[in-house]
């Protein structure tokens, strides 16, 4: 019988409803005691310095290179085969995208053409964690330690790092270990999505997590972070409400990019439940490998001896198949109720970084991983026959 299985739905229980109803009849609803509370949580859980709490995964890659200084005339690197908002946030701050193509059949950026790439205009690298799998950070860093003498330092934050900063795009990996140590760990800034297509969502939402930087001070960037996404106000809300207290000042011209305590209050009962979610996760990745193991097909990995992913996109590749063949093979699987995605759109076949000059012919391995790339619905509210269903469904389509 023919079922209907959603792609990414919100993994929302009672408690969750609870705790937003809560926070609604408290008299705070936004930036507050609850948002406090996730990013001490949060930090706990990632075992990092300090946590920001943000309105998206954007704004944390965005505030983190503005409170890096980087901007006009700077160079960022990032990679080809990514969301637009690993590169759309250089473009932001005034700094010009360098895109990098992908190793060959893989979904990280070649680490060879990183090296190529910097040069005395390179402020910052923002590589790609895909589908929760976390990147090679430890060739990353040994790329920028090797070219400290091409690095031109223009703040003080710079100067203390004393390399080319290296921001990860973790949208994907939150709760993702490697070598004994989640996710959060590696860059020298770490940026999660909560987005409601996430293992762990607040609605809309993201936070930013870093380790101790010698020479800077933890509640120092802290509180810059803070300026940054409140407009620049010297008190955030909470703290003007105190009796006598409205007096704020504006520091600087900044933005607004906060999350809520509503947001927190999810997030921090999604945190409550998050091993769960990511066993079942890892669960339904284990019925799909079995599934699929006679099939002619390429699963990105998600556990090996020294690594886990956490699970959050099953991506394959079909095999000796092109785009043309991928399509169809979407549609027919929409047909049987099952909805699919790709991961992703290459960055130089979109409009916008056409416009930059970016061809997608400079980037032959990103357009051949996603060319026969789909990406199968994993979530926690499908069933062991949900399940079953999408395995049987696909390998009867794919061996028609």
């Amino acid at each position: 019988m023919k079922r209907n299985i959603m792609f990414s739905p919100p993994d929302i229980s009672d408690d969750e409803i609870k705790a937003v109803t809560e926070t609604l009849k408290s008299g705070w609803i936004t930036t507050g005691p609850k948002t406090k509370l996730f990013e001490e949580k949060i930090t706990a859980y990632c075992r990092t310095s300090k946590t920001v709490c943000l309105n998206s995964a954007t704004a944390a890659m965005e505030m983190t290179l503005r409170l890096l200084g980087i901007g006009p005339g700077d160079e960022v690197i990032t990679s080809a085969y990514t969301y637009t908002a690993s590169a759309s946030v250089i473009c932001h701050v005034g700094a010009t995208p360098v895109l990098v193509d992908v190793a060959k059949d893989s979904y990280e950026m070649d680490y060879e053409q990183l090296e190529k790439a910097i040069n005395a205009k390179t402020k910052a690298v923002i590589p790609v964690d895909i589908g929760g799998k976390i990147c090679d950070y430890q060739t990353v860093f040994d790329i920028v330690n090797k070219k400290r003498n091409l690095f031109c330092p223009k703040t003080e934050l710079q100067k203390e790092i004393g390399r080319i900063a290296v921001i990860s795009d973790c949208a994907h990996g939150f709760g993702a270990t490697y070598q004994g140590r989640k996710s959060g760990n590696f860059a020298d800034f770490t940026c999660f999505s909560f987005h409601a297509v996430k293992n762990l969502t607040t609605a809309e939402g993201g936070a930013v997590t870093w380790n101790d930087i010698d020479g800077a001070d933890n509640d120092q960037l802290y509180k810059e972070f803070m300026l940054l996404s409140l407009h620049g106000q010297s008190k955030d809300a909470l703290a003007k409400t105190r009796l006598g207290a409205w007096e704020y000042d504006i520091i600087s011209t900044s933005y607004k990019c906060n999350m809520t305590d509503i947001m927190a209050a999810i997030g921090l009962v999604q945190l409550n439940r998050y091993e769960d979610i990511l066993r079942r996760r890892k669960g339904i990745i284990s019925r799909y490998d079995e599934g699929f193991g006679l099939l002619d097909v390429n699963i990105l990995k998600h556990v090996g001896e020294d690594f886990s992913s956490n699970g959050h996109l099953y991506m394959l590749r079909l095999n000796h198949r092109d785009r043309n063949y991928r399509d169809d093979f979407i549609t027919k699987m929409a047909n049987e109720g099952i909805a699919t995605n790709v991961h992703y759109k290459p960055l130089p076949m979109h409009t916008a970084y056409k416009k930059m000059g970016f061809d997608i012919k400079d980037y032959p391995n990103s357009f051949e991983v996603f060319a026969n790339e789909i990406t199968l619905p994993l979530n926690t509210k499908m069933t062991d026959d949900d399940v079953d269903y999408v395995i049987d469904v696909f390998n009867r389509l794919y061996r028609e």
